[in-house]
């Protein structure tokens, strides 16, 4: 029999041990789903290892539905579906489903869901997803959530009151305690639990039943993370953690040309070096297996491989395609396009208007940066028909579902265990790299951690797109935008125009905006706030430069001319005085502002920049952002997200590019492709919230869009110059202040 098949369940999950054995917190639920027809299982406990019954770990804990389950101590678990890359979700959603059930945070502890949409999926476009990407979690989550919390709740108390005799309306709760005023009895909820019945169905919640933003006690307070304390003393589990017994290693090569397939390699040498198993020919690439990861990497660089013709051109040139071709396209009036957004009549409003103006913009490639490297594990049964997966993942209800399309199973034969992530930004939505993993685990009939070096993951690298944005706008005789045309050229489609859409912000009647798209073969995939930064970058880009060209402050001219919305209205009345905007800057200091929009949220943000105009550095020291998210959840996890988008922001917008010199990635890890260092992040990040009592809109995003915008009308303010392309490496800030 396989470590499977005795149900050796390593690895269950961020809140459980890691296969070594690190502590007692492995994942009950998991841990019995995986020993399924066991007569006995291995615990632990305060005692230590022990050998308890099945039934007996069943009954150490009281499922109230599919969601909660209490224990005699008054410990409540609860399952929580949102992938935990660091954002914060994981507690942020169960919050909602906490503060219904009245429970006593201190006695919560979490374990994360199974990949099972359809019983811990939300429902969007009428199908269930447990996808963690484009801020979804909190917002997607946060009724279904307090529903639930609702139900348990009303569970205990109908049971409470069937144990007392009493009418359930004369009882209420405190926090993990039900009581009965009339004659001063208290039950706790484990208490509760041992005996309650819990029917097949949960009770209906009416909307009326749940909390008011004043009886809240969790919501909008905050609460300890529980992904922390196991983050900080090394207990947290990533999937490059898992161990399993028998476990060997592999590393997929792909072709330097994005897609090719691979005709022959040198197997025979490769199969004679120190400690490697063999080699496992895959559809876009060779993966090398060897006993440890240092003997990967040995044979990796002695890897010789003859690659079919890729499906990137073997002569493609970003810059050259950057600068020509998407430019060709952008003046091509006859070019293939697709209208995202046409209201009023745009040639009528052209054809009257007082004054227009016209500028282009550019945006790079850009690469996720996530920390931790792509890997997954996997391992068969004997039987090869059944098949375990670790690994963290943004999707785990799609990712098992793509894991066992490529294998030929149903889901039902994938196992999947998730995973902390070491960084997501969308590229860990999709499971490409774990797929590799279980064809070679499959292929080698053992388990398999397999790891993509970083040099891997940026060549075969999933990108955001670079685009063309092509922007017009008509003054009107009474100088108010009456006009406006964007086109976006670019390859991903929707990829390319997230973001582009104004009416959140600002009221113009007549409108046109469309993409214009070309391919290129190179991978794309959603970046963090896909194409809102670049989109957002050009919008705002105009706007400034026509306030400064109107001699009008640039505040002042988008409340003027700009038609703001309330909403938006708000915002900027808000940074405004966080900013201080109209304060007097230290010599050789300037500020610039921009609009930002995400996910249903909207915000405006300020920054605070310096240059060394010797060397055509940037620095970013301050920066205000004041953000409408509705209903605030977690106010200082929502803080720190705004905080982290700004900082990937000024990464992307500063330094972050990836080009591409005959088909061929051009970087190939943080050497050539900078990120932001600690020492370059701005002295202070301002962060406020004007919330409203309304559904929470998403926030993990918000702190990106504005970023480029802001930094570019701040060096205009400074210096007089625009900056129209970004990055704005320091190469490109000579140049536009030698333009």
């Amino acid at each position: 029999m396989t470590d499977l098949e005795r149900g050796t369940h390593q690895g269950a999950g961020p809140q459980g041990a890691g296969p070594q054995g690190s502590g007692p917190g492995i994942s009950r639920r998991g841990f019995l789903g995986g020993t399924a027809g066991l007569t006995f299982v291995v615990a632990y406990g305060a005692k230590g290892l022990s050998l308890i019954s099945v039934a007996q770990a069943k009954a150490a804990g009281r499922e109230v539905g599919a969601w909660v389950r209490i224990t005699p101590d008054d410990s409540i678990t609860i399952i929580t579906p949102a992938a935990e890359m660091g954002q914060g979700s994981m507690t942020g959603v169960p919050v909602a489903l906490a503060e219904e059930l009245d429970a006593d945070w201190d006695k919560v502890t979490l374990e994360m869901a199974p990949a099972d949409p359809e019983t811990y999926g939300y429902t969007r476009g009428g199908r269930k997803s447990m996808g963690i990407y484009g801020s979804l979690a909190v917002r997607s989550y946060y009724h279904q959530m307090r529903i639930v919390g609702a139900q348990v709740r009303k569970v205990l108390l109908q049971a409470a009151a069937r144990e007392w005799g009493v009418d359930p309306v004369e009882l209420t709760t405190e926090p993990s305690v039900v009581v009965h005023a009339a004659s001063n009895r208290r039950m706790s909820y484990g208490e509760i639990a041992a005996f309650a019945e819990v029917p097949a169905k949960m009770p209906d919640v009416a909307k009326r039943e749940l909390k008011k933003k004043a009886q809240f006690r969790l919501i909008g307070k905050p609460v300890p993370r529980h992904d922390i304390p196991d983050k900080v003393n090394g207990r947290a589990q990533f999937s490059i953690d898992v161990q399993l017994p028998g476990m060997v290693y592999a590393s997929t090569v792909h072709s330097p040309v994005q897609l090719a397939e691979p005709k022959s390699w040198n197997e025979a040498e490769i199969a004679a070096l120190p400690g490697v198993i063999g080699t496992v020919a895959l559809d876009r690439g060779v993966a090398i297996v060897a006993d440890t990861f240092e003997h990967v990497l040995a044979a990796r660089d002695a890897l010789e491989v003859d690659w079919a013709k890729g499906a990137a051109a073997e002569g493609y040139d970003s810059q050259e395609a950057l600068d020509r071709t998407y430019a060709a396209i952008a003046e091509d009036q006859g070019a293939a396009s697709k209208t995202i957004k046409e209201t009023g009549d745009v040639d009528a409003a052209f054809a009257t208007a007082a004054k227009t103006y016209k500028a282009d913009f550019r945006s790079d490639y850009g690469y996720h940066a996530q920390m931790e490297p792509l890997n997954g594990v996997a391992r068969f049964n004997d039987g090869g028909d059944r098949v375990e997966i670790w690994e963290g993942t943004q999707a785990p209800g799609r990712s098992r579902q793509m894991i066992a399309k490529a294998l030929g199973f149903t889901p039902d034969q994938v196992i999947h265990h998730q995973q902390y992530m070491g960084g997501g930004f969308g590229r860990r939505s999709i499971t490409d790299y774990t797929i590799e993993a279980a064809l070679i685990a499959r292929a080698i009939k053992r388990p398999v951690k397999m790891i993509w070096t970083r040099e891997e993951d940026i060549a075969y690298g999933m990108f955001r797109p670079q685009t063309l944005q092509c922007l017009e706008a008509a003054l009107d005789k009474n100088g108010r935008i009456a006009g406006w045309r964007h086109c976006v050229v670019g390859d991903g489609g929707r990829l390319t125009y997230s973001g582009i859409k104004i009416d959140l912000y600002y009221g113009i009647a007549n409108q046109h905006i469309e993409q214009r798209g070309i391919s290129h073969g190179i991978r794309l995939k959603h970046w963090r706030a896909v194409a809102h930064p670049f989109n957002i970058f050009a919008i705002e880009g105009l706007v400034d430069e026509m306030a400064a060209e109107q001699g009008i402050d640039p505040l002042e001219f988008r409340r003027q001319r700009m038609a703001l919305t309330a909403k938006a209205r708000r915002v900027f009345d808000a940074v405004e005085r966080m900013s201080d905007w109209h304060a007097k800057r230290p010599e050789g200091r300037a500020l610039g502002l921009s609009v930002t929009e995400r996910s249903g949220s909207l915000g405006a943000g300020v920054v605070e920049i310096s240059l060394d105009r010797r060397s055509g550095k940037i620095r970013v020291h301050k920066v205000w952002a004041a953000i409408d998210g509705g209903t605030i959840v977690q106010p200082e996890m929502a803080r720190h997200n705004v905080e982290s988008g700004i900082i990937y922001g000024l990464s992307s917008v500063l330094k972050e590019r990836i080009t591409i010199q005959n088909g061929i990635v051009e970087q190939s890890n943080f050497h050539d492709y900078e990120v932001l260092r600690m020492s370059e992040a701005p002295e202070e990040l301002h962060v406020e919230f004007v919330e409203r009592d309304t559904k929470p809109t998403g926030i993990g995003e918000i702190g990106n869009p504005f970023v480029a915008a802001a930094v570019a009308n701040a060096f205009h303010a400074l210096t007089g110059k625009r900056l129209y392309h970004m990055p704005f490496t320091p190469d490109r800030v000579l140049q536009a202040l030698e333009a």
